[in-house]
């Protein structure tokens, strides 16, 4: 399952591509230094979000999965299971799930929901992360797991 080509505005066509971890490497995380460092944060906070045994969805929006050399940060969109609850959470992992440390600490944009919490549904909630700022519609990459 190969993500699509980039359109002529360096973009991601519209809609939710999954991709494993290994194929957004190989596609975003090469090219330039800061690059290299992103792809970096970006499986470190997988790794992490993972650990927390309630990882239903995570989407990765933004300039880091557009061919911009030089991304700001690494912006995601974590859905986790209904029975996530953060409070329980101990260091990094409390940190993930706290918008600001998680900017500070993991240099990344981090949003998240409980399945149960999507208004109107999770599809719903996951295109919204597709909006543009400026208006319009980009693709974004949804993180799953290697193929065995």
């Amino acid at each position: 399952m190969a993500l699509p080509p980039l359109t002529e505005v360096g973009e991601l066509p519209e809609g939710v591509h999954p991709a494993p971890l290994s194929e957004v490497r190989a596609r975003f995380g090469v090219g330039s230094v800061r690059r290299t460092a992103l792809i970096l944060r970006l499986e470190r906070i997988y790794r992490v979000a993972q650990a927390t045994g309630h990882l239903a969805r995570f989407l990765v929006f933004g300039s880091f999965v557009t061919s911009k050399p030089e991304p700001q940060d690494v912006d995601l969109f974590l859905v986790m299971t209904d029975t996530f609850d953060a409070s329980e959470l101990m260091g990094d992992m409390r940190l993930l799930f706290d918008h600001s440390a998680a900017q500070a600490h993991f240099g990344a944009s981090v949003f998240w929901i409980r399945r149960r919490a999507a208004w109107p549904d999770e599809r719903v909630a996951v295109e919204f992360w597709q909006v543009k700022r400026g208006g319009g519609r980009r693709g974004i990459v949804e993180i799953i797991r290697e193929a065995v």
